[in-house]
């Protein structure tokens, strides 16, 4: 398994727009995403480094796995 850490949120965004995920908005410092055909919604917070337990929170939500993840930043 690959290391989470020092990921900011943008890098973040951008991974999960490769894995089919779509921004919706901001709210406050918050990027709304959405996917088609998946009930949930993610908030990924635009902090310069995310803390491992909420991007662990992300990717299970994203239905991904962490190497998954970490294949496409």
């Amino acid at each position: 398994m690959g290391e989470l850490g020092n990921i900011a949120g943008k890098e973040a965004v951008k991974a999960f727009e490769r894995a089919g995920w779509a921004v919706r908005g901001q709210v406050g410092s918050h990027v709304m995403m959405t996917k088609a055909g998946v009930r949930v919604n993610l908030s990924v917070p635009q902090h310069k480094e995310l803390s491992v337990g909420t991007l662990r929170k992300l990717i299970r939500a994203a239905g991904l796995t962490v190497d998954e993840f970490l294949a496409l930043l």
